[in-house]
């Protein structure tokens, strides 16, 4: 497994550090592992131009979210709500659990 892809997980909060959307917040959607790449709720909005479907339809402009890479994304730690770096260790009963190396919290995604 590759490094970018075992600290993000689906519904962390995080903060896109370079590019157009530098510095705004969002959640995560949706998580390719095969691409490192990341939807993160509002950001990186494209438009997509889309056809009619039916004869009596209009084409539309629509706007939706593109991928994002996980190297372009940092952790907000839900305890200290600073943007961290994520460690991980093995718990006293065998599982594997993120922490934050600010506040050594355990980090658990919100459902």
């Amino acid at each position: 497994m590759r490094q970018g892809s075992n600290y993000l997980k689906v519904n962390d909060q995080v903060e896109v550090q370079t590019g157009k959307d530098k510095g705004r917040v969002g959640k995560i959607l949706k998580i390719s592992k095969r691409a490192d790449k990341a939807l993160v709720e509002r950001i990186n909005m494209i438009k997509r131009h889309t056809k009619p479907k039916a004869a009596n339809q209009q084409g539309q402009i629509v706007e939706k979210e593109a991928l994002i890479h996980l190297s372009n994304l940092n952790l907000i730690c839900p305890k200290c709500t600073k943007t961290v770096r994520v460690g991980r260790k093995v718990l006293e009963d065998g599982t594997k659990a993120r922490f934050c190396k600010k506040c050594s919290e355990i980090i658990e995604p919100k459902a």
